[in-house]
């Protein structure tokens, strides 16, 4: 068997995500250590994996009917509401949105909600047949993108409310001078899946770490403010999303 939480995992944090993930466990009655894989993907596809956290986009997607959706973990930081959450689009220099045109996006993942289809989601009323940037760079992380923007590599993106929270938290220098134009529709967060066949274990299990007293602090640090067992309905938000894109004319990245 194995459990992952990749999805926010950064150094300063990673106490506490092995921590919350031990209190999951703990209530559904499994003695399994959190798996740090080189490549985080690479368990979504194992028939043993019984817990970990996905990108909306490839859940919709490739990984679409595979994987048991657990529920979605509510984070208490701006930009999210409920279960659903917002990317924050930044840019190096302060211009009219359309004024973007020609220049140099930074993109985690192209199969990532909040990096790619919000990007497109944002600017695609001003792209001209499909086209807006003159140029996308892939940066393989959310950090990663602020980091090129703060070195001239790139001269927008957009990244996830929750990594602008622990950006803001633990990394400010990586938003320095940044400008932030604006958010992105808002979508459900990344959600808990499994492979286990018996779902409702782990949400039980969710659902009482969400509210165990022994966990609070935990849950402060990684900024978890509750757990909504959601269903496959609820992410057709972004397949809707996606659609909307194609129809006000997409816009192309690479």
């Amino acid at each position: 068997m194995i459990a992952t939480l990749p999805m926010y995992d950064y150094p300063e944090v990673r106490a506490a995500t092995d921590a919350w993930w031990k209190g999951i466990a703990r209530h559904a009655g499994v003695d399994l250590p959190l798996s740090r894989p080189d490549d985080f993907m690479a368990p979504w596809s194992r028939d043993d994996l019984v817990f970990s956290q996905t990108c909306g986009y490839p859940f919709t997607h490739h990984f679409k009917g595979q994987l048991g959706l657990i529920g979605t973990p509510r984070f208490a930081v701006p930009g999210c509401e409920g279960f659903r959450y917002s990317s924050f689009v930044f840019a190096r220099e302060e211009r009219e949105v359309g004024g973007y045109h020609g220049t140099t996006a930074a993109v985690n993942t192209l199969d990532s909600m909040s990096g790619m289809l919000a990007l497109k989601a944002f600017f695609v009323e001003h792209a001209r047949d499909g086209r807006f940037f003159g140029n996308a760079v892939l940066s393989g992380g959310h950090l990663n993108s602020l980091a090129m923007l703060q070195r001239g590599e790139a001269d927008v993106c957009a990244i996830d409310a929750i990594c602008v929270a622990h950006a803001r938290r633990h990394r400010p220098e990586l938003l320095h001078g940044l400008h932030e134009l604006g958010r992105a529709p808002l979508v459900p967060g990344l959600p808990y899946v499994t492979r286990d066949k018996d779902v409702a274990r782990w949400q039980r299990a969710v659902v009482a770490a969400a509210v165990d007293p022994v966990l609070a602090e935990v849950r402060a640090t990684l900024m978890i403010g509750g757990f909504t067992v959601t269903t496959a309905e609820d992410y057709a938000a972004i397949l809707t999303l996606e659609a909307d894109v194609e129809r006000r004319g997409g816009l192309v990245l690479l």
